[in-house]
């Protein structure tokens, strides 16, 4: 047989077009927080050590079915049903039944109310810890457990009001039923407080409240009549809402059903075509009379939900970093894995120098935000300075980080190439995620404004967080750093210059985490914090100045595959 006749015949023959090469492996099962050294020493550090084991389990199990549950729940977002079959006003959300396991299993682990249901030391850190972990399965399932989270301070306005609900909502068991709170074994609670024209100007708001009866004032019953353009979680069993009355802005609590079954007067118009954040359920609403009770003083509806307010902004923080965290998991794990140009992506000096740098963003974002959660359990044990900490480093840390987690997971999508554009990589679910803690419980500016409120009129908050940064004295750069910051806080202040807010608020993020990672972290990674965010403005991701432990920085992110 002639070479041409034998060419031919090979090129009849079947060919392997398909073999895969040069892809890394599946990711495996593991420990997300065994696998986290920043978040295991923070956890120590900051007053959860004895919960280490409980903190551990949960690490390994959300490496397992919880990822599939977060990957289904996102691909079949929830849908509505206004009316039965038969053309009654039901106002139902049907959701995918992985969301129901993503619920009940951050119930059972207490991330809705850990603190309130154990507390003492340690318990907000270790909330705070187990919360990161779990979210790094999936995110959305964190709305309505912030907001039930967040609720049972609030509740404390009217005590009577928490007598009936605190129990139920800090309930481990989840019961999604169509019953009563009443006869349920736990209940959820969402909020609706965002309307069409005011958006963060609540005051703006044109839903009113009448009384129902002759009473009037705390714990009294009302009839709202309003639309809300954003309720969060409408499938929760009662939901925390702004309303006017003769006496100005108020607070109410609002139950989905009525102690005898029957469905209160909400009607629930649409859900919102969202970015990100698609598994759960964000709806426009209608009051049509609806049943609501006030919650707190009549007309101090906004001093009544602050509370509410720092421990939604506290999740904020811990959300953003945990999408960080899993973010820069992806990106070093296919770094490790991927060959390019003879050698693995990891080698290459410049993708090295990205991944460093995306590993300083998430560690430092960490490290702050447990730091956050032991002032948070300072504060509860009657701690005023602590108190005082919170209030401005929990304001100034939620607007840095999370504005810092849209940059992180857009580059460590970017790490990935094309691979990481495509669903099956979860870069694109954690990329839409990442924008909504930024804009949730007060976007950038409102904020940043609200810095330089605290810094104005509360004192005692600006000396508690300068005490704290100086306990990292002693590196000159951070030094001149924290001197200059406080004297501009102090002039933006006396000079009225609102302009000058975000850059201020950024700057006292970037010290926060620099004075923690000088006093706890590596050198290698104070070294290089200090380096690129203080002696520097932060730049793009992977411009780290020469000189710096590049591979330090690497060691500190661990891989696992299923190899």
């Amino acid at each position: 047989m002639s070479q041409i006749e034998l060419e031919r015949v090979a090129v009849d023959l079947p060919q392997p077009t398909h073999e895969v090469l040069n892809q890394p492996p599946p990711m495996g099962e593991g420990n997300v927080f065994d696998e986290d050294a920043a978040l295991v020493a923070g956890v120590t550090r900051e007053g959860a050590a004895h919960a280490l084991a409980r903190a551990s389990a949960l690490g390994a199990f959300v490496t397992g079915e919880p990822m599939r549950w977060g990957v289904l729940a996102n691909a079949y977002p929830p849908v509505l049903h206004t009316h039965d079959r038969y053309g009654h006003r039901i106002d139902e959300v049907e959701f995918h039944p992985h969301w129901h396991d993503l619920l009940r299993t951050a119930v059972a682990h207490e991330l809705h109310a850990l603190p309130w249901r154990t507390p003492g030391p340690g318990a907000h850190v270790l909330r705070a810890a187990m919360y990161y972990v779990f979210t790094q399965a999936e995110a959305g399932h964190g709305c309505p457990i912030t907001m039930t989270f967040a609720a049972v301070p609030a509740l404390a306005a009217t005590p009577a009001l928490a007598r009936e609900w605190v129990p139920r909502l800090t309930s481990p068991a989840y019961d999604p039923r169509r019953l009563p709170a009443v006869q349920k074994s736990g209940a959820l609670a969402g909020m609706a407080m965002t309307e069409k024209q005011g958006g963060s100007d609540v005051r703006a708001n044109t839903t009113r409240a009448r009384p129902a009866g002759r009473a009037e004032g705390s714990g009294a019953e009302y009839r709202l009549i309003g639309h809300k353009w954003f309720c969060s979680a409408p499938m929760c069993d009662v939901f925390l809402t702004l309303a006017g009355t003769a006496r100005g802005l108020s607070c109410f609590v609002v139950p989905r059903l009525l102690p005898d079954g029957a469905k209160n007067h909400i009607h629930i118009e649409r859900l919102k075509d969202k970015l990100g954040n698609r598994s759960n359920a964000s709806a426009e609403i209608e009051y049509h009379g609806a049943h609501a009770w006030l919650l707190g003083e009549e007309g101090r509806g906004v001093a009544t939900i602050m509370d509410m307010v720092a421990h939604t902004r506290l999740d904020c923080v811990i959300g953003s970093s945990a999408l960080m965290r899993q973010a820069l998991v992806q990106a070093v794990h296919h770094a490790t894995h991927r060959r390019t140009f003879g050698r693995r992506l990891v080698d290459h000096p410049l993708m090295r120098n990205v991944l460093a740098d995306l590993s300083l963003e998430s560690e430092a974002a960490t490290t702050l935000m447990l730091r956050l959660a032991r002032a948070y359990d300072e504060a509860a044990a009657g701690n005023e300075q602590a108190r005082a900490f919170a209030r401005l480093a929990t304001a100034a840390a939620k607007y840095w980080v999370c504005k810092r987690a849209v940059a992180v997971t857009g580059e460590a999508m970017e790490c990935l190439g094309g691979a990481g554009y495509v669903e099956e990589s979860t870069m694109p679910r954690l990329y839409r995620e990442a924008p909504v803690n930024s804009i949730w419980e007060g976007s950038g500016n409102v904020i940043c404004l609200d810095v330089l409120r605290a810094v104005a009129k509360e004192p005692a908050c600006v000396d508690a967080v300068f005490a704290d940064l100086a306990l990292a004295r002693g590196d000159r750069r951070l030094d001149a750093f924290a001197d200059d910051l406080r004297a501009d806080l102090a002039h933006a202040v006396r000079a009225r210059e609102e302009a000058a807010a975000r850059r201020l608020t950024g700057r006292l993020a970037r010290a926060l985490q620099a004075a923690l990672l000088r006093r706890h972290a590596p050198s290698s990674v104070a070294d290089a914090f200090i380096a690129s965010r203080i002696a520097a403005e932060p730049g793009e991701f992977g411009t780290l100045p020469a000189g710096l432990d590049l591979a330090a920085l690497a060691q500190r992110v661990r891989v696992r595959s299923a190899e």
